[in-house]
């Protein structure tokens, strides 16, 4: 089985440009990054920036949330199953590298 990781970050940049520069500033989300919703029963919003996208320990993620939720996410947003405490920590690492 061969990884997706391409047709996965192209569909997540097709979400992306489906909203307008307004629509993303009125949801309180800057210019280069994107809200996701991390969770697992009960799901806490944070805002990253888009070039966590290209590392490995977030794409695995996406594509975690792909295999649960496909790109219909109950949200309206992108979804990531995950615990909390799990996406704070690798998001702190990508911080400081």
């Amino acid at each position: 089985m061969g990884i997706r990781l391409p047709s996965l970050l192209f569909n997540a940049k097709q979400v992306f440009k489906m909203h307008t520069v307004s629509s993303r500033n009125q949801c309180g989300v800057p210019k280069g990054h994107i809200a996701v919703y991390v969770g697992d029963i009960e799901r806490k919003r944070f805002v990253v920036p888009l070039s966590y996208l290209n590392h490995p320990s977030f794409s695995a993620l996406l594509k975690s949330a792909e295999e649960e939720f496909g790109f219909k996410h109950p949200t309206g947003g992108l979804t990531i199953p995950c615990r909390e405490d799990v996406f704070i920590n690798l998001t702190s690492r990508l911080q400081i590298s």
